[in-house]
């Protein structure tokens, strides 16, 4: 983003969607829900999760007509424009929809934006908390305050493992987690991912969509991280897959006791 006075505006408006949205859910929370089930009986959707997708839709579309939009409630089409070469947005409208239905907490509202395909901002609100995490092109902050990475060792850190991973020790990630203080399960990768940024865990290991990473892998390489599958591919913005996000200097590490690749 650096002299890219374009993006900055985006990013300024953005703030002011995301956290709007945000304020729309506060306001809302105790109100009735329409639940009703996705791909499974854990894949939930809420009116919230629409309303709010509607909400920062319209301001992309009547500030930005030309840009293009992946969310996750509109479903994934992924012909509709060039992720090498477009400008556009990826959103989840509320990321951790089981926390927020159940716990009325833990949930994150994302947004990320790309220009001629290349990364420029992310947003995470954690709803509850009103603290957002955004980037310009230097540093990450959260509301305010900036953001650094202290260093840290595997053996002295926590882990964020997705659930379904820890139960198989898919690429032996359980066996892993065992030589580290623990693991954490958030059921959101926006919490996640604020876990990650204020240095509360050192790694998030998940199957992810794109609007699940996008906002959280552009933030977190700001301060020095790397976001890969664990074929060692970099995510495709496209299909659901096994994604990792930490710190530059530990991937070497993670290689050589587990089985995710390089």
């Amino acid at each position: 983003m650096k002299d890219n006075l374009f993006a900055l505006k985006k990013l300024k408006q953005a703030k002011t969607w995301v956290r709007e949205a945000g304020a729309f859910l506060r306001d809302n929370i105790h109100q009735t829900l329409e639940v009703s089930q996705k791909s499974n009986f854990s894949d939930l959707v809420t009116n919230f999760d629409q309303q709010v997708q509607e909400i920062i839709i319209e301001e992309i579309r009547k500030n930005y007509p030309q840009d293009k939009i992946l969310a996750e409630e509109a479903g994934r089409n992924t012909a509709a424009f060039d992720r090498s070469q477009d400008n556009f947005w990826i959103l989840d409208p509320i990321d951790g929809t089981i926390n927020f239905v159940v716990q009325q907490d833990n949930f994150a509202v994302m947004l990320a934006y790309y220009e001629k395909g290349q990364p420029q901002f992310g947003l995470i609100l954690d709803v509850m908390a009103d603290k957002l995490y955004w980037n310009n092109a230097q540093e990450v902050f959260c509301n305010d305050r900036k953001l650094s990475y202290k260093p840290q060792a595997f053996e002295k850190s926590l882990l964020s493992i997705n659930s379904m991973i820890y139960r198989k020790n898919l690429y032996k990630l359980t066996d892993f987690s065992l030589t580290t203080l623990g693991v954490r399960m958030l059921g959101s990768a926006g919490m996640a991912y604020a876990d990650l940024l204020e240095g509360k865990t050192v790694a998030y290991f998940s199957l992810l969509q794109p609007w699940d990473y996008a906002a959280g892998g552009i933030l977190t390489e700001k301060l020095g991280f790397v976001t890969k599958t664990f074929e060692g591919a970099k995510p495709n913005l496209i299909d659901r897959q096994y994604v990792y996000s930490l710190p530059a200097h530990l991937v070497e590490q993670l290689i050589q006791r587990t089985d995710i690749i390089l």
